[in-house]
């Protein structure tokens, strides 16, 4: 036997090899991005809604309908409202498995169609600064869900744009299904149209008023499918206003815009991109730059947008970038069905024996579970609050004052309550609780509200902890915004 042999040096790869070596980058990428969400599970229960989402899809099965108007608030009870997310909700039994499925398929199917592009390596770098980018909203909520179908339906109208062609009717199934799982789908129906315009700017001119005419009905026929909801019109009518807040979303820390006051993933990866581009010369066309500026606009306004622009960027630069980067590692490689079906088995089973050692516990910022004992031993029955608290009251079955549902409750209430509870305005603090005819509060410890209310006569404090500070009215306490005197004050 030869040294080489004795080494291995020379010899074929074995059959494990094989198989390791026929599994496609977006399996992995999927399968790992999906075992590292499952771990962190915990992380993705750090956001309040996801309580009431929860309780919004047992609601909806139990009773096999779908709420039209506010059942669980005591401040809008009986207003309009509409569960427009209705199928995500319904689906919500294990948030963390199912929120960690839908995160890993978008990424996944990012790979996927960069690898049709770009050597693996690269495809793969791409999706991790995405993954990077958007981590901070990997949260247990229905947006989750409809990322892949974003993924999808725009990668859809990149090709035919790529093509100059009108894109396919098969698309429409994915805007009525994304109409149902969240009310982002507002955002592929405004894709359409700027992709139509550069399918238009790069087609010969004796094609482009057919192109136009096709483009125009897909997005007529894309209009009428997001309308296959059991809420109909109403589903793009609930998208509209929550864009109407307006002022609210300043206070929202979601909707806030990006903050560069430290540097952070973000901007590394836009400096990044913008030394890639000065170095390199990327040349768009027109419609495609304005498309970039537009994905650009919406992350620096709006954090919750910035995975939209780590999603939908690369997809509108593929063809482009492939140019001067396009595939370099030769043929594509064949894969391996026995290599996709051990590594989806092996998740799955590790998932399993993970999920059966390990409880998933909501943060406890956001649960109050002992302050709410106080308040239920007292009877609380109108509890002034703060919003990251409203969730987990509505599990309690306690109507809230107000909750993550911003569209419900509109801009001007919404910033009436936020400046109260900051006493930007003590009187119209002091008018809430006795126009709403508060009996309790139920309060963060750093809110300067609390404090006021530690000063009042006619309301005492009876708990507090790390998470939550209660007080409640005193008996013939109605209306008495008299302050008690200093400690040591002359009686």
């Amino acid at each position: 036997m030869s040294i080489a042999g004795v080494n291995g040096i020379g010899q074929q790869p074995g059959a494990a090899e094989k198989v390791l070596g026929q599994i496609p980058a977006w399996l992995w990428v999927g399968a790992g991005l999906f075992l590292l969400f499952v771990i962190g599970g915990n992380r993705a229960l750090q956001d309040a809604d996801t309580y009431w989402q929860i309780v919004v899809g047992q609601w909806i099965i139990d009773h096999r309908a779908l709420p039209t108007v506010d059942v669980y608030s005591f401040t809008k009870a009986g207003a309009p409202w509409i569960a427009s997310s209705w199928l995500t909700q319904v689906l919500w039994a294990g948030p963390v498995i199912l929120a960690g499925l839908g995160t890993a398929a978008a990424f996944a199917l990012l790979t996927h169609v960069l690898c049709k592009r770009f050597a693996a390596t690269h495809a793969v770098i791409v999706t991790m600064a995405a993954t990077v980018l958007s981590a901070h909203h990997f949260l247990a909520r229905p947006h989750l869900l409809a990322l892949s179908v974003m993924v999808a339906w725009v990668a859809g109208l990149v090709n035919a744009s790529d093509e100059r062609r009108a894109p396919s009717l098969w698309l429409l199934p994915l805007i009525a299904l994304w109409t149902n799982l969240h009310g982002g789908f507002v955002l592929g129906l405004a894709l359409i149209a700027p992709f139509a315009l550069d399918a238009v700017w790069n087609a010969n001119a004796p094609q482009r008023v057919l192109l136009t005419l096709r483009w125009a009905a897909f997005g007529l026929c894309a209009v009428v499918a997001s309308r296959i909801t059991p809420y109909g019109w109403n589903s793009l009518l609930a998208a509209r206003r929550i864009l109407d807040l307006g002022n609210a979303m300043a206070q929202i820390p979601e909707w806030q815009p990006a903050d560069f006051s430290s540097i952070g993933p973000f901007e590394i990866c836009l400096l990044a991109a913008l030394g890639l581009v000065l170095w390199r010369g990327i040349v768009l066309s027109p419609p495609r730059i304005l498309l970039v500026l537009g994905l650009l606009h919406m992350a620096l306004s709006h954090n919750r947008n910035i995975e939209v622009f780590a999603l939908l960027t690369p997809l509108v630069l593929a063809k482009p970038l492939s140019a001067r980067f396009g595939r370099t590692g030769g043929a594509r490689k064949s894969h391996g069905v026995v290599g996709i079906v051990a590594v989806i088995l092996a998740a799955s089973a590790a998932t399993a024996a993970f999920a059966s050692l390990y409880a998933f516990t909501p943060m406890v910022r956001e649960t109050p579970a002992a302050a709410v004992d106080v308040l239920k031993a007292r009877k609380a029955e109108r509890i002034l609050h703060n919003a990251r608290f409203g969730g987990y009251l509505i599990t309690q079955g306690i109507p809230v004052f107000f909750d993550g549902r911003d569209e419900l409750y509109g801009d001007d209430f919404l910033v009436r309550t936020f400046d109260a509870l900051a006493l930007k305005n003590v009187d119209s603090f002091l008018g809430r609780l006795e126009t709403h005819r508060i009996d309790a509060t139920l309060l963060t410890p750093d809110t300067p509200a609390a404090g006021l209310l530690d000063r009042l006569v006619g309301w005492q404090r009876i708990y507090a902890d790390e998470v939550a500070v209660v007080h409640i009215r005193k008996p013939g306490g109605a209306a008495d915004s008299r302050l008690k005197p200093a400690e040591g004050a002359r009686q």
